[in-house]
């Protein structure tokens, strides 16, 4: 499981035709783009939504990164996105075989956003295999990828 997290003041996602209906939005917090691999399970989804409900990425009063999203209050923003796992080292067009198959990706997204809640979090989402189009404000910026 692979994430990209981006510190937001504010994220939200469209979908629909020219992308005019907002499905997710947020205020000051964290944009999760979510990638699944053909490999990941419920213990890799538990581990990554658990890190993240506790990495400290938000300043404290003296400018330094120690505060996590649940410390100030924040929320999340889970959009998916399957082309994380995207291998574009021979030819130029990506190959996706490293990623989980629709239903099971699906299941696992589901499972990690269910666990930030059960974490105490406001968690929006975006639309599982549609065409989104994201919108946010990076704060900072600052982003890391990280993998479980």
């Amino acid at each position: 499981m692979r994430a990209v997290i981006q510190r937001v003041a504010e994220a939200r996602v469209y979908v629909g035709d020219g992308g005019q209906r907002i499905v997710g939005q947020i205020g000051p917090g964290l944009l999760i783009l979510l990638g699944v691999s053909k490999d990941d399970n419920e213990a890799n989804a538990k581990a990554l939504a658990d890190k993240i409900k506790n990495l400290r990425l938000f300043e404290d009063d003296q400018g330094k990164m120690n505060r996590s999203v649940s410390d100030i209050g924040g929320e999340l923003l889970v959009v998916s996105q399957f082309t994380l796992y995207g291998d574009c080292r021979k030819g130029n067009r990506p190959s996706f075989t490293a990623a989980a198959p629709p239903v099971e990706a699906e299941r696992l997204y589901i499972y990690f956003s269910q666990r930030l809640r059960d974490g105490g979090l406001t968690v929006a989402n975006g639309q599982f295999q549609a065409h989104m189009r994201v919108a946010l404000v990076n704060d900072g910026p600052v982003t890391f990828v990280l993998e479980a």
